[in-house]
């Protein structure tokens, strides 16, 4: 019984999908996996997001576990390999399922899961997820839709192995209607989730531009040595200034086209910002977020 046990686990192992991820050390305690600056597709497998571990001494604490089971794992034991020590916790930023859908694996270790309200009423367990819809079945293998173990709707503080931790959700809608930060304040280090991008363009379509923009000047003001947004490998203080300065200018020409009388549909197929043209994505999301901005933009005078 044992020899056949150890040639199925083995036999499961081989068929295991692999991304090939690879830990990139970004200050002296927080390690990241960087995705690519594309949309999940059956190429990438849902690899277009970043998951990072923060070492507290004798902890992991885990941000964002990534797209599927599959990633998730290979993840964590990639940085077993680093420091061999247990996950404290796993924080999801929001409820976007590239970011999260690798819960299940560590609530299958007893981990607590920590994530905004928002989950309850958005996150349906039983319907098909996005990633599901667009990657490969054998990436996808294993994944189940696992939803937070304790839910954030203002702040939450706590420490692992003395290290303090802050988990803050924003009372805006932003990049979503609940967007929640990660901060570290003995390491300087925040965790932005999606209301950073720097090596693509965001999406507004859950968001609000104004809320966005309000959210990223508080987190410019913060003393900070690390921002580590959900998509990009730039980690500096300066990493949220692609996301702000795109956001501002998006706004700042809706706002004259409305005040020139210009339609919505007009502004979508017309305005374009060539300071951002050749960043990754601009081609599919600009005009969307356009008509996403137009939209909230043209109430504020009412």
């Amino acid at each position: 019984m044992n020899v056949l046990w150890a040639l199925l686990l083995g036999t499961t192992s081989a068929l295991a999908f692999e991304y090939g991820l690879e830990a990139n050390k970004i200050n002296e305690k927080v390690y990241c996996f960087f995705g690519k600056p594309e949309v999940m597709n059956e190429t990438n497998n849902g690899n277009m997001v970043n998951s990072c571990y923060a070492d507290t001494g004798h902890h992991w604490i885990v941000v964002d576990p990534g797209p599927t089971y599959a990633y998730a794992k290979e993840a964590y034991e990639k940085m077993q390999s680093i420091k061999q020590m247990p996950v404290a916790m796993v924080v999801d930023t929001h409820v976007h399922d590239d970011h999260w859908l690798g819960n299940g694996f560590f609530k299958a270790k007893g981990v607590d899961i920590f994530g905004g309200s928002l989950f309850k009423t958005e996150v349906n367990p039983d319907a098909k997820t996005r990633m599901q819809k667009r990657i490969s079945k054998k990436a996808y293998a294993g994944t189940v839709v696992t939803l937070p173990t304790h839910y954030v709707d203002t702040i939450y503080r706590t420490a692992v192995d003395g290290e303090p931790v802050q988990l803050m959700a924003l009372s805006h809608t932003a990049h979503t209607a609940e967007d929640l930060l990660v901060y570290l304040p003995n390491m300087q280090t925040l965790f932005a989730g999606d209301l950073v991008f720097n090596d693509r363009i965001p999406s507004l379509r859950d968001g609000d531009i104004n809320g966005w923009i309000a959210a990223l000047a508080k987190i410019r003001k913060m003393p900070l040595r690390t921002i580590v947004g959900g998509h990009g490998n730039a980690v500096d203080r300066h990493a949220v200034n692609l996301t702000y300065d795109y956001l501002v200018s998006l706004r700042n020409a809706v706002k004259n086209a409305i005040d020139e009388g210009v339609d919505i549909e007009d502004a979508t197929r017309t305005i374009q910002l060539p300071a951002f043209s050749g960043i990754a994505l601009y081609d599919m999301m600009h005009a969307q977020n356009v008509e996403a901005a137009y939209r909230t933009l043209e109430w504020e005078d009412e």
